[in-house]
């Protein structure tokens, strides 16, 4: 049974201290949200667009990723750059300065056509696109976004049975030479991207944070709350994100 969102998702724009807790909080509110809808909370409370940029740069692999195939290891030691594991699958990026981070929570429940994956992609992408540059921006390969070619978001999702997070980046002022010295160039890659290198396949959208946030907001119809405790990220952080042997799975 699809039921009605009468409004859009809560608005949070908050990035915690640490990579491990910013990455733990994603997962953390799809868990909650799936709870919260087991207990029969409307679909709409249980909803949520969070925005996060880190304010240092970190390397994180999707829950398949392969270390070795993925990351040059000795120059991140050589950076200084921590390596860590998201929940969700996808492809391993570098986050930090001019990387924003966007993590939609929605009901499947109310949104019974984002249940097929290949729909969900689709509707969320063009959703985006369309927020940030209309007939310049387009949906590319199986979960990004594009302008001429050139991919400035990658995406990815993680499902539980009554809810679904979709988190992707938004490249506006990373350092493309940093992210081709830490990360190989990967071994699966989208047809569209022709075999370029990093420099030649990133690329910065040219617009203000705040703009990009703005429009991302506006587009799902997402505005802030009364505040309300956060998740508890312990048993995530401690079960999966500071867990080397998490990180260091494949």
């Amino acid at each position: 049974m699809t039921h009605a969102v009468p409004e859009g998702p809560r608005l949070l724009d908050l990035t915690l201290p640490s990579p491990a807790e910013n990455l733990a909080l994603d997962e953390a509110l799809l868990l909650e949200a799936e709870e919260r809808l087991a207990r029969g909370e409307a679909p709409a409370s249980c909803e949520t667009l969070r925005l996060w940029e880190s304010s240092v740069p970190f390397v994180v692999l999707g829950v398949a990723s392969r270390l070795a195939e993925d990351v040059d290891e000795d120059a991140c030691a050589r950076e200084g750059v921590p390596i860590l594991r998201r929940a969700s699958g996808g492809g391993t990026v570098l986050q930090g300065p001019g990387c924003l981070n966007f993590a939609l929570v929605l009901s499947l429940e109310a949104r019974g056509e984002l249940r097929d994956v290949t729909r969900s992609y689709m509707a969320i992408l063009d959703t985006i696109a369309a927020a940030l540059g209309p007939g310049e921006i387009v949906r590319q390969g199986t979960s990004d976004l594009a302008a001429a070619g050139k991919k400035l978001s990658g995406n990815a999702q993680k499902r539980t049975r009554r809810a679904l997070l979709h988190h992707g980046t938004i490249l506006h002022v990373s350092d493309l030479g940093r992210i081709a010295r830490l990360l190989r160039e990967p071994q699966r890659q989208p047809a569209y991207r022709a075999g370029r290198p990093h420099g030649d396949f990133l690329w910065n959208l040219p617009l203000p944070l705040a703009a990009i946030k703005a429009r991302l907001a506006a587009a799902w119809k997402a505005a802030p709350r009364s505040p309300s405790p956060l998740p508890d990220l312990e048993p995530l952080l401690a079960g999966r994100h500071l867990d080397p042997g998490w990180v260091r799975r494949w």
